[in-house]
């Protein structure tokens, strides 16, 4: 290994330990230790642990083929030491401000979003589904009120031949008369035992679907 190769390796580590420091503290204050169950906590220490050794290694494999001497070691602690000694205050006061940052633009683009597109989606639907009711509302009460008009109006024609029919009906033998109210009747009997017979059958199917 070349001079110049072990100055970059060196400088990889001491860097790497400084880049360590920052992410085992930022690590820990996303974690919240106090707050969370203990194997949840093993669990993410154990991952962060694996995932800090691998990005090491990778950056060992790519300045000198993955050759790791003890002096390596200790600059990876120099560099954590430096970022402990010199860094780690001003990276606090970033981190906290880049997480401030992020909440209150997270919160900000949530009130947007539920002023901007919420809120007049909302209303426009609400106005919709009004209008709709409104207006059916309106031709129920005029196709109900045609429909009064039509029966008022049949009466008034009809009610001249039912006078007509009333009058060749009571001139009718008793017979005749007798004969056409049993039929009627029987007709009148025949149409309730089907109405029954219907409802039986749709009481035992939602009772079945049920």
């Amino acid at each position: 290994m070349t001079l110049t190769i072990q100055f970059y390796t060196l400088l990889a580590m001491i860097g790497m330990g400084s880049c360590f420091g920052a992410a085992l503290d930022t690590y820990n204050r996303f974690l919240k230790r106090t707050k969370r169950r203990a194997w949840f906590v093993f669990l993410n220490d154990f991952l962060f642990w694996i995932v800090q050794g691998l990005i090491i290694f990778y950056v060992l494999f790519l300045i000198n083929e993955g050759e790791f001497r003890f002096y390596l070691f200790l600059a990876l602690l120099c560099g954590f030491s430096a970022y402990q000694a010199l860094l780690k205050k001003s990276y606090h006061k970033i981190l906290e401000a880049f997480i401030t940052s992020v909440i209150a633009t997270a919160k900000f683009m949530r009130k947007s979003f539920h002023l901007l597109i919420y809120q007049p989606i909302k209303w426009l639907v609400t106005g919709i589904v009004f209008l709709i009711f409104g207006i059916g509302k309106v031709l129920f009460s005029i196709v109900k009120w045609i429909i009064r008009l039509i029966f008022i109006t049949l009466k008034v024609i009809l009610r001249p031949f039912f006078w007509i029919f009333l009058y060749f009906w009571n001139k009718l033998p008793n017979a005749v008369t007798k004969n056409v109210g049993k039929f009627y009747n029987e007709i009148t009997g025949i149409f309730i035992k089907m109405k029954k017979f219907i409802k039986v059958i749709v009481v035992k199917w939602r009772n079945k679907k049920i």
